[in-house]
């Protein structure tokens, strides 16, 4: 997609309705929690059961299911049956790479500006 494009879809996302979230907004919603996000990058490195994705984020099987569940609603994992197993896999590797190497990039280039965000800064953030 060509930058023209890209800012041209955005523009018309923002003017269809603000009532109405975009799915990139979505999209970006479901990438914003550090538990999806670390679950996507887990998965870079190839299939992987909800056992082990519960074991590598020390969370709840079901908070990991929810997860997982929220992330295949938008598109981005799906699942295979092996015996009693669901293996998960990423539908789109090479898109989600693009758009976190883009991510790193941006992060890279605006510094600390994203943690001094006063509309999105953590608590922690606010604390200091």
């Amino acid at each position: 997609m060509t930058m023209d494009r890209a800012v041209a879809d955005l523009g018309s996302a923002a003017d269809a309705s603000a009532e109405a979230p975009s799915a990139a907004v979505y999209l970006f919603r479901s990438l914003a929690d550090p538990a999806r996000l670390t679950i996507l990058r887990h998965l870079v490195l190839g299939e992987h059961r909800v056992v082990d994705l519960t074991a590598h984020l020390g969370l709840a099987q079901s908070t990991t299911s929810a997860h997982l569940a929220c992330l295949r609603d938008c598109g981005l994992v799906a699942s295979r049956t092996v015996g009693r197993s669901s293996m998960y896999y990423l539908t789109v590797p090479d898109e989600l790479l693009e758009l976190l190497g883009a991510a790193e990039r941006l992060l890279g280039a605006t510094g600390d500006a994203v943690t001094l965000c006063r509309t999105h800064r953590a608590p922690e953030v606010e604390a200091s």
